[in-house]
């Protein structure tokens, strides 16, 4: 009788941790659609700055090859360097953001990429020889100003606020779903040393 009853408890135990596991598992599996909006514009922002670093590199080379015009080169070259600080932005790596801290408010994110997209767009080809540069310098502008404008305007709204906290926040729940599974998995352990000594 004894036997089954420590039988019984050992399965209501185990029927009680699975269902702890896949409740633990449902809340991992949730995430903010908020902070995955901002995920994929950061995803896109980086995207549009890649292009202009792509063609801002390809008109330097042009301009530095013909040797004609060597201030739209050595411009360019200033464009890709700033452009790639917007992609280290959206990286969000916190050694970066701590040199940079005006980096870490959408507000100043959006000045400087509507910055690299006037530098990107600045000096188009007047003599309609490189039609093709043209267009690629207008798309990756217009893109990247939109995007600079989008952070502006966000920030003046303190969205970028609103995400952090909210970044603190899924940062916690998940330290608490980790801690939760390491009691679970120590509580199994105990569970099973106690199963032994009672045999």
């Amino acid at each position: 009788m004894a036997r089954k009853a420590g039988r019984d408890e050992e399965e209501n135990s185990r029927k009680a941790s699975m269902l702890l596991s896949t409740s633990s598992s449902r809340r991992r599996a949730m995430t903010d659609p908020f902070l995955l909006v901002c995920k994929c514009f950061s995803f896109f922002v980086s995207l549009s700055a890649i292009l202009c670093i792509f063609v801002n590199i390809l008109s330097a080379f042009r301009s530095f090859r013909n040797g004609s015009d060597i201030f739209d080169g050595v411009f360019r070259c200033y464009a890709v360097a700033i452009a790639v600080f917007v992609v280290v932005a959206e990286t969000e790596c916190k050694f970066i953001l701590s040199f940079w801290r005006v980096l870490e408010y959408w507000a100043g994110r959006g000045m400087l990429q509507i910055f690299v997209a006037v530098m990107t767009r600045a000096f188009p080809d007047v003599n309609g020889a490189r039609k093709d540069l043209v267009l690629l310098q207008d798309i990756s502008s217009y893109l990247l100003l939109a995007c600079g404008m989008t952070y502006l305007i966000s920030g003046v709204l303190c969205i970028g606020f609103l995400k952090r906290a909210r970044q603190s926040k899924e940062v916690t729940r998940i330290q608490a779903v980790k801690d939760l599974e390491e009691l679970e998995r120590r509580k199994e352990e105990l569970e099973a040393l106690l199963a032994m000594e009672r045999a």
